[in-house]
């Protein structure tokens, strides 16, 4: 499946026509991470085995070293990734939701980092990206006790960005993405969630210099020249 997830990416990542991707899952279930055949694989081997032979997509990887890992590759794609976390969502699977860069889920869905239980670190940077998203203290709690949490409370956490009925919750992601596509340059999307992610490596004085470089850098471009035009004659920009 991630060698699967890895070559979809890839192929989104390349096509132009593309401008927001949005992951989900099939049937009730978002991820639940890895079946139990596979934990007692782990188990009798005494390590951990990804199950991957030879060579894997590597969407988002070049833009920085830091984020040519799995999942933190995400920060490295050109197009914001929304999950839809359609249903229970553990280990692993709560860890590709959390590095997205937004969260929408089904009511009642269940997400937990799962490791505790099993007596294993969190994994694939969980314990980096949980407490950025929701702040430290409230990340302890979820680290910690690897506890159930639902869509419901992670929202009021800031986990997730909107709660859906399950049979709606697609369709609402989707209108966000085609909204966010419709409105907003492909270009300016693209700066703002790398900066994002590049500030969380870096000082507020080059953060600073950074967007101000990206400011004229971008005031050159035929985006930046349409959205100045749309504002003027008080139409939707032609992005």
């Amino acid at each position: 499946m991630e060698r699967a997830y890895r070559q979809c990416l890839a192929e989104i990542e390349a096509d132009e026509e593309t401008r927001v991707i949005v992951v989900t899952g099939t049937g009730e279930r978002f991820c639940v991470g890895g079946d139990s055949q596979a934990l007692e694989g782990h188990a009798s081997k005494g390590d951990y085995d990804r199950g991957l032979v030879g060579d894997e997509a590597t969407p988002g990887y070049g833009f920085d070293e830091q984020f040519d890992l799995p999942f933190a590759n995400h920060f490295g794609l050109s197009k914001p990734i929304i999950a839809a976390v359609n249903g229970a969502a553990a280990g692993i699977g709560f860890a590709l939701a959390c590095f997205c860069d937004l969260r929408f889920a089904s009511t009642g869905a269940k997400m937990t980092t799962a490791h505790g239980k099993l007596g294993l670190a969190p994994e694939y940077g969980l314990s980096w990206i949980i407490p950025r998203i929701i702040g430290l203290g409230r990340g302890m709690d979820i680290v910690l006790t690897s506890r159930v949490v639902l869509a419901e409370e992670a929202l009021s956490l800031g986990l997730v960005n909107q709660v859906h009925p399950a049979e709606t919750l697609l369709d609402e992601t989707l209108a966000y993405a085609e909204q966010l596509s419709a409105t907003v340059s492909p270009q300016a999307l693209r700066v703002s969630r790398q900066q994002v992610y590049l500030d969380q490596h870096r000082d507020v004085g080059t953060s600073i210099n950074e967007s101000l470089r990206l400011l004229r850098e971008l005031m050159a471009t035929d985006e930046y020249r349409e959205g100045v035009a749309a504002l003027v004659e008080k139409r939707p920009p032609n992005f």
